[in-house]
């Protein structure tokens, strides 16, 4: 091998230029040499791929997250530990009208008004010892208005865990407080359209009752009317003797008047008629003020009643008004005295014992059995009738609204779903099962203290 170099030794031969003449040694040194430079030249390649590939990735990185930022409708912040501005989103940029060029490096309390700036100041002491949630703080708008956000902020740490500054995250109060009108808005229908619905099922309750309630006031209203036809012919008779009384007749002719017209029979008798009559006029008056209380469609106070009674004249409400009569056993006490709202109660048994009475409607011999049973704080109400039973699929909808096994038009499917959510407004809780003897068993149980 031959090179050419200036400081080496050189070997001259006539008419030929001078040339460097190595030794093997040399020769071999050089070799290394160049294999060296080779791999090392190799070895900064590599090095540079792989720089611009992690660069790329960093870019790509990079530009992701400038995305997600600027994408979000929440306002961010992100501060050092001197709460200086180092990074803000496009959010804040509309809702400012300030770049994130010309915020950076400012204080951040240059964003606040000044209401909000004895906020503002001590995020840093507050973040050393808990996060702050839902602090209600207003910023500078781009036209000098005061924008009102819900601002939570939490420490941000380096990689070694280290504090290094913090990040905010507000959201305009304004569309909190939309969400919550439209939420409120969306409940208070919801509100009105299940007490509509309560109340039609109620009318709709009370329209097949209709009948039966009829035969209930004829009762004391007949009593009433007969009574008042006798003392209208005692009244005529009472008239007659005291204008002879005012006539002066002689005392004998006024004992043999008062024996034909009978006085002494009518003011013996009176007494029981007037009474008779007070008692059909109370009798008519109750029905009329259970009609009332059990229609109404306004929140009933609660009071204390005899729950049996309710029982009872829920239960004859009910059967009147049917075609077929079933057979009716009452197993219960004379009196329980509960608390609560009568009219709500008055509902879901008529419910009960009209749900019990349906099924039974194709039975030759209907049969059903209205108990009552008094525990230490609860008082329990068990309809069971004679019919089929519930079915294994009828159990998982039996109080969900608009289910009905009943054909089309005899039955809404709210009776059963508006009877368990005003037994839960109760207090008390409604619950259903199958006899093992046959038929079901719906019980309400009512708390005997009444409920709030």
């Amino acid at each position: 091998m031959t090179v050419k170099h200036p400081g080496a030794s050189l070997a001259r031969n006539a008419g030929v230029e001078d040339e460097l003449v190595l030794s093997p040694s040399t020769e071999i040194a050089w070799i290394e040499v160049i294999q060296k430079m080779e791999s090392v030249y190799a070895d900064l390649v590599h090095s540079q791929v792989q720089v611009e590939e992690k660069n790329a990735a960093l870019e790509e990185a990079q530009q992701f997250i400038r995305s997600v930022l600027m994408s979000m409708t929440d306002v961010l912040v992100v501060c050092d530990l001197q709460a200086r501005i180092q990074q803000v989103n496009r959010a804040l940029e509309e809702l400012t009208g300030r770049q994130e060029a010309e915020l950076r490096g400012k204080p951040l309390v240059s964003l606040f008004t000044d209401d909000s700036l004895s906020h503002a100041a001590h995020f840093k002491e507050r973040l050393l010892t808990t996060a702050i949630v839902d602090c209600e703080v207003s910023i500078i708008g781009h036209d000098g208005s005061a924008v009102p956000l819900a601002m939570n902020c939490s420490n941000r740490y380096d990689y070694d865990g280290g504090l290094v500054g913090m990040v905010l995250i507000g959201r305009p109060v304004g569309e909190l407080q939309r969400a919550y009108r439209d939420l409120n808005t969306a409940h208070e229908e919801l509100k009105q359209t299940q007490l509509q619905l309560v109340h039609s099922e109620k009318m709709a309750s009370l329209g097949r009752l209709v009948a039966g309630v009829a035969h209930e006031l004829n009762n004391p209203i007949s009593f009433v009317f007969g009574n008042m036809h006798a003392l209208q012919g005692y009244g005529e008779r009472i008239n007659r003797y005291l204008s002879a009384v005012d006539e002066g007749m002689a005392p004998e002719r006024l004992r043999t008047l008062r024996d034909e017209l009978r006085i002494g029979r009518i003011l013996s008798d009176m007494p029981s008629l007037i009474e008779g009559t007070l008692e059909g006029a109370e009798r008519v008056r109750d029905i009329v003020q259970d009609l009332r209380r059990y229609s109404t469609s306004q929140k009933e106070s609660a009071s204390r009643f005899d729950l049996p009674d309710i029982i009872r004249t829920a239960t004859q409400w009910v059967i009147k008004a049917c075609r077929v009569k079933p057979e009716i056993v009452y197993d219960m006490p004379d009196t329980v005295t509960v608390t609560g709202r009568k009219g709500h109660v008055h509902q879901i048994l008529i419910n009960l014992v009209q749900n019990a009475v349906d099924v039974m409607e194709d039975q030759k011999e209907p049969r059903m059995t209205v108990s009552c049973r008094v525990s230490e704080s609860f008082a329990e109400v068990a309809v069971h009738d004679s019919g089929p039973g519930i079915t294994e699929e009828a159990f998982t909808k039996l109080f969900d609204p608009f289910y009905t096994t009943k054909p089309v038009g005899k039955g809404t499917g709210l009776g059963l779903s508006i009877s368990y959510g005003l037994a839960m407004d109760l207090g008390g809780e409604l619950k259903a099962r199958n006899h093992p003897l046959g038929g079901a068993i719906f019980t309400l149980a009512l708390p005997l203290g009444g409920h709030d």
